[in-house]
C-alpha cells in the first residue's frame, strides 16, 4: 500500500511550524544514516527527497510483506540554503501511535543521526505578510 493510500482515521499529524532546518552538516549526517538503515537492507527507514517513513520492521527479500508504516516525515531538500533540508510535517499512523510514537520521538529518531533534537533544531524565520495590495 502506497503510503498517500495509508492515511485515515486514527493518524496524527502535525504541520511543524516554524519549519526546522537542519543545518548542513545535520543534514548530511542524516541522509548518510537514513541511508544505511533503509528498510529494503534490514533497517526501518525508506527515504526519498520529500518523504522519510519509518517502519516498525525491516522488509523481507525488498517487500514490505508484515511490516508496518509508523509514521513519515515530509522534508524539502536544499531549503532555505542549498544544503539544509526542511523539515515541516510529520505524520504518525495509528500504529505507530498504539506503539507509543508521537511527533516529537519520531523526528527525534531521524533528527537524532545529525545530532540534533526537533526541540533544539533551527526554525526558519517567520516574515510577516506582505500588506494588502491597494490602487
Amino acid at each position: 500500500m502506497p503510503v498517500e493510500d495509508a492515511f485515515d482515521d486514527g493518524y496524527v499529524t502535525e504541520v511543524i511550524r516554524p519549519a526546522a532546518i537542519l543545518p548542513e552538516e545535520a543534514a548530511r549526517a542524516v541522509l548518510v544514516e537514513l541511508s544505511a538503515r533503509d528498510v529494503s537492507n534490514g533497517g526501518l527507514w525508506q527515504s526519498d527527497p520529500r518523504l522519510w517513513t519509518r517502519f516498525d520492521r525491516p522488509w523481507e527479500d525488498g517487500q514490505r510483506g508484515r511490516s508496518q508504516l509508523v509514521g513519515s516525515i515530509q522534508v524539502a531538500y536544499g531549503t532555505p540554503t542549498r544544503y539544509e533540508i526542511t523539515v515541516y510535517r510529520v505524520t504518525v499512523t495509528r500504529h505507530g501511535t498504539d506503539l507509543g510514537w508521537t511527533v516529537q520521538t519520531l523526528c527525534d529518531e531521524a533528527l537524532g543521526f545529525g545530532g540534533i533534537e526537533l526541540a533544539t533544531c533551527p526554525r526558519a524565520a517567520l516574515l510577516a505578510p506582505p500588506k494588502p495590495f491597494r490602487y
